[in-house]
């Protein structure tokens, strides 16, 4: 046989193990995936013949008609995952597996080479990672793998990723020391090694981040950590010397000995006093210190106000060390729902926490318990319209809340001059950080059914308002895309409502997005239409894709949204408007109702009252649209 026929052969054989490589269609390898699955209650709609993305299967993400994640957190699904039949999605970026039972050492997700998230978090994973695990996953950006059982050392291939943005390691028993990062300019923007059983000196390109991200790890030092790294002293050298040249050598080296401990003294002292000063300033004053934006677009705003910042803006504002301090503790928590565990100010002092910005009505940061539940805490000055029997009625009546789109409270701190709110994580972040904080994974998800149901769920979650707040001149108030929340299956979920009665007026005048509908700039009144011109001005955001300059105080940055809908509407042209992640390879129905409820948002935006719907109206509207 020639070397040509040989060649052919081998080009044939090539072709035939690339034909196999994908040779189950995506429903059937999420069916074969399933059947390695046990307790799998939560994935009855997984139906053989009908399609993930069509008929919307539980935790599967679609983009443009193809399966881009599987997100499956909190389904309570154990058993074995195979691996292989996720091999069978080459559109898979995606998974997210947190907090079910799955056990045993890390399955081969590296066989997964064009994965961008793992995200294992809260299962009963175990053994040591293999040190090259991650080599073929070059297009990783996300690991989280926090509060599980691993043991060994980090791999060093995690820290070879190029594109790694988040790394979460916590809770786990990991040893040994941390690898440096091969490209120390990689700008990671969130990271935690605290609880495990690391040791040596922590890498210098881990310097900027909070101590936080290293506590509970009692053989680390270095910078961030106040624990200077202890050099061994050179072992002696012997040589023989005479008895005078000896003497002579022992006066020298007491002398020396003398001298090294006073420096090592005033060292100790020198390092005293800094540690003292950052501890007298370690209070909840340093918050108002910090120069944050003003709308904002970071994952773990929840509900923050900042302005789109740069990847390492948000990097140096979510490592800052959140200020707990004891002398500010003036009482303790109210607890309104411990269905996720029952805490006190106690416990916020000593969890690991981060700030994440400086809104309008607060700052807001994120603290990790030492029961694994993270929580948002914001704090909220200007909220001294009520006397503390009536506040303590209006939080609780907060916490009676239930509905699946509204995030109700889990407790509240009272002072005269000082209230927090504390409510649970979301770990998507918000619809703002979505919509334009990162232009991939989660943008990608957005497709035309998820971007329909996140508005469908605003909408359901302000006719609860409107029908328990009908009495407040604005039952939300704050309705902007900062303060939607979305959940592991992107679900929306309200944050910052009904407030206006328990905030200065002066304040929400600056502050509170209703105060920003022309009514207000034109009459200084605000009403139940005020929050119909919000809900409008999310819709036009959702389905074009552009941040609109309503946000922005100075009118500065971003897109009209209401002029640009408004003149392309004269036109005809409201096709064009459409985000093209949804608009592109949409059949023309899709198109029809993509336009439609383009069109509630423009009617929900007129500067007229008279001619603006009001709430029940646009709600009716939203749910008449169908996919």
């Amino acid at each position: 046989m020639t070397v040509v026929h040989l060649l052919v052969l081998l080009f044939l054989l090539t072709l035939s193990l690339c034909n196999l490589s994908f040779s189950l269609t995506e429903d059937e390898a999420l069916l074969q995936f399933k059947k390695s699955l046990t307790q799998t209650d939560a994935l009855d709609d997984w139906v053989s013949g009908s399609d993930p993305c069509v008929e919307k299967w539980a935790g599967a993400i679609c983009s443009r008609g193809a399966l881009t994640g599987l997100h499956l957190s909190n389904m309570g699904l154990s058993g074995t995952i195979d691996v292989e039949a996720l091999q069978q999605l080459p559109g898979l970026r995606t998974i997210s597996f947190g907090n079910n039972k799955f056990s045993g050492p890390i399955p081969q997700f590296n066989k997964l080479g064009t994965l961008k998230s793992l995200l294992l978090s809260q299962n009963k994973f175990s053994g040591e990672i293999p040190n090259d695990f991650f080599a073929t996953m070059s297009s990783l950006k996300k690991i989280w793998i926090s509060n599980n059982t691993f043991t060994g050392k980090i791999p060093e291939s995690v820290m070879q990723l190029s594109h790694l943005k988040e790394l979460h390691l916590e809770w786990n028993q990991f040893s040994g020391q941390i690898p440096p990062l091969k490209q120390p300019k990689l700008l990671i923007s969130s990271l935690n090694f605290s609880h495990n059983k690391l040791e040596g000196e922590i890498p210098s390109s881990f310097s900027t981040f909070t101590a936080a991200s290293f506590a509970e790890n009692d053989g680390l030092c270095g910078k961030p950590l106040d624990k200077s790294c202890s050099k061994p002293s050179p072992p002696p050298t012997i040589v023989r010397v005479s008895e005078a040249t000896h003497k002579t050598d022992s006066k020298s080296t007491t002398w020396f000995g003398v001298v090294m401990l006073a420096i090592i003294v005033l060292m100790i002292f020198c390092a005293m006093c800094p540690a003292r000063r950052r501890h007298k300033d370690d209070d909840f004053s340093r918050l108002e210190k910090e120069n944050l934006d003003e709308v904002g677009l970071s994952r773990r705003g929840q509900g923050s106000s900042r302005r789109p910042a740069s990847e390492s803006s948000r990097k140096s504002t979510s490592s800052r060390r959140a200020p707990f301090n004891p002398k500010n503790r003036m009482g303790d928590m109210i607890m309104l729902n411990a269905e996720k565990g029952s805490f006190g100010m106690s416990d916020l002092m000593k969890a690991a926490a981060q700030v994440l910005g400086n809104g309008g009505l607060g700052s807001a940061y994120k603290a990790m318990l030492t029961n694994g539940l993270s929580v948002v805490v914001k704090r909220i000055r200007e909220m001294n319209m009520l006397g503390k029997d009536a506040f303590d009625a209006e939080m609780r009546r907060f916490g009676r809340i239930n509905n699946k789109n509204i995030l109700a409270p889990l407790a509240f701190y009272f002072r005269k001059e000082e209230k927090l709110l504390v409510t649970e994580f979301m770990p998507n972040g918000s619809l703002l950080y979505v919509l334009h904080g990162d232009r991939g994974i989660c943008h990608a998800a957005l497709d035309w059914p998820t971007r329909l149901k996140i508005i469908k769920g605003i909408a359901n979650g302000l006719h609860f308002l409107y029908t328990n707040y009908s009495n407040y001149n604005l039952p939300h108030g704050n309705l902007k895309s900062s303060n939607v929340l979305l959940n592991e299956t992107y679900e929306p979920l309200l944050t910052d409502y009904a407030l206006d009665p328990l905030i200065n007026p002066n304040h929400s005048a600056r502050t509170m997005f209703a105060y920003k509908s022309p009514e207000y700039l034109a009459n200084r009144q605000v009403s139940h239409k005020s929050d119909v011109y919000c809900l409008g001005i999310i819709i036009l955001e959702v389905m074009t894709g552009k941040f609109p300059s309503q946000y922005l105080s100075n009118g500065r940055g971003g897109t009209d949204v209401v002029q640009w809908v408004r003149q392309a509407s004269s036109e005809g042209k409201e096709q064009e408007l459409i985000d093209p992640e949804i608009a592109s390879n949409s059949s023309s129905e899709s198109l029809q109702q993509m336009v439609q409820l383009l069109r509630v948002g423009a009617t929900c935006t007129e500067s007229n009252t008279a001619q603006r719907i009001d709430m029940k109206e646009a709600i009716k509207r939203i749910e008449e649209i169908q996919v």
